[in-house]
């Protein structure tokens, strides 16, 4: 639940999220799956690919007043992220194409109109972070790179 204490949905096991360290953060999702796009001798596009499941890749960003907890993270790192993101879907014959979180007190699904929002949970391998501070305007700027497992 988003507290005082607790000010994000966010949630990176087995890391943590302090206090004060992901308020107002992005996440910014794009595609890493195995699709390889083509054009034929016609240029019609094609998909050259295995057709199994999409990955994201996800980058995590923010300024607040303190670091995250990435102190002996390290590339490769396996972390379960329940993502402050929601994905949707049609209701009506439609289901959610990843885990929907459920570590958290509020809820990671609900509906609206016609369609289903989730939060997801994605396990997914840490590429890279950066770290940076500016210590005039007490800021401190993290970006967590990742991709889906």
């Amino acid at each position: 639940m988003i507290s005082a204490d607790n000010p994000t949905l966010l949630r990176l096991d087995p890391i943590a999220v302090p206090p004060y360290s992901a308020r107002g953060l992005s996440e910014e999702f794009t595609l890493d799956g195995d699709a390889q796009l083509a054009r034929t001798v016609n240029n019609t596009m094609i998909d050259l690919g295995d057709g199994t499941q999409e990955k994201y890749a996800l980058t995590i960003t923010c300024t607040d007043q303190n670091m995250p907890a990435l102190d002996g993270v390290r590339r490769g790192m396996v972390l379960t992220v329940d993502c402050a993101t929601e994905f949707s879907y049609l209701t009506t014959g439609g289901a959610p194409s990843r885990e929907v979180a459920s570590s958290t007190d509020d809820p990671a699904i609900r509906t609206e109109g016609a369609f289903t929002l989730y939060r997801p949970r994605l396990t997914m391998m840490v590429v890279g972070y950066r770290l940076s501070f500016d210590e005039w305007g007490a800021a401190c700027n993290w970006s967590l790179d990742l991709v889906e497992r």
